[in-house]
C-alpha cells in the first residue's frame, strides 16, 4: 500500500518525505485556505518538487465548459499534478473527457460502490471513498472500499481505490486489508502511527542502559 498526505501544508509534506514513507499527496480548497501568503498553485508546485509523486488538487468550477479549462490549467502546473474532480453527472462527464485527453483524474467524494464503479467507467484513475464520512453517516466506510476493490479487481479496471478521509491509524490498518492500493491520511494520523507506548519505553530503556555503560566504562578506564 502507497500512503499519501491529505495537506496543504508544506511542512507537513517536507517531514513525511524525510521519512521516506510519502508516496503523494492530496490537497482541496478547504485544506489550502488554512494556509496564508502562497497561492493555491504555488502550493501545489511546492508540493509536487517535495514529494516528487503524484499531488491531487481539486477543481471548483460548477459548468462544463469552465470545469475542463481549470481542470486543464492546473493538469498543466507540473508533470506530477493529478486533477480533483467530485462526482455527479458534471463530474463523470468531464472526467470522460479529460481522461481521453491523458489527464490523470482523482474522482472525489466517493460514497459507494455504485459511485466508485462510475468512476472508474468514466477513466478516473484514482477514485476515492471517504471512509470518515461514510462511518458519520451511520454506514460503513470500510465495506464501500472493499467493494470497489474486489470491483476492480474482478473486471481488471485499471482505476486505483484511494482511501480517503482517514481518521485513525486503525483505518489504515483496515484500508491496507481491504485491497485499497493508497490511503490518503492527515498528518497527525501519520505520527500516530509512528508512535506505540512499548516503543517509547524501549527506547528510554536503552538510553538508561547506555548511560550506565558509558558511566561503568569511565570508571574502569580512570582506575586502570
Amino acid at each position: 500500500m502507497r500512503l499519501f498526505l491529505d495537506t496543504a501544508s508544506i511542512d507537513e509534506v517536507r517531514q513525511g518525505a524525510r521519512m521516506g514513507i510519502l508516496a503523494g499527496v492530496t490537497t482541496n480548497p478547504s485544506l489550502m485556505a488554512k494556509e496564508r501568503g502562497v497561492t493555491y498553485r504555488q502550493r501545489v508546485v511546492e508540493i509536487c518538487e517535495a514529494v516528487q509523486g503524484p499531488v491531487s488538487a481539486e477543481c471548483v468550477s460548477r459548468e462544463l465548459p469552465a470545469l475542463l479549462e481549470e481542470a486543464r490549467e492546473i493538469a498543466a502546473w507540473h508533470k506530477h499534478v493529478v486533477v480533483k474532480i467530485p462526482i455527479d453527472e458534471l463530474g463523470l462527464e468531464a472526467t470522460s473527457l479529460l481522461a481521453r485527453e491523458g489527464i490523470t483524474i482523482n474522482m472525489t467524494l466517493i460514497f459507494s460502490a455504485n459511485q466508485a464503479l462510475l468512476a472508474a467507467t468514466a477513466g478516473a484513475t484514482y477514485v476515492s471513498p471517504f471512509v470518515g464520512r461514510i462511518d458519520d453517516a451511520g454506514q460503513d466506510g470500510m465495506e464501500v472500499v472493499r467493494e470497489a476493490v474486489e470491483i476492480f479487481d474482478r473486471y481488471h479496471l485499471p482505476s486505483q481505490v484511494l482511501a480517503a478521509s482517514i481518521r485513525h491509524p486503525r483505518h489504515v490498518v483496515e484500508a491496507a486489508r481491504a485491497g485499497a492500493p493508497i490511503a490518503t491520511l492527515p498528518f497527525a494520523v501519520l505520527k500516530a502511527m509512528v508512535r506505540h507506548p512499548l516503543t517509547d519505553v524501549g527506547i528510554e530503556r536503552f538510553l538508561a542502559d547506555s548511560r550506565t555503560y558509558d558511566r561503568e566504562s569511565a570508571r574502569e578506564q580512570a582506575s586502570s
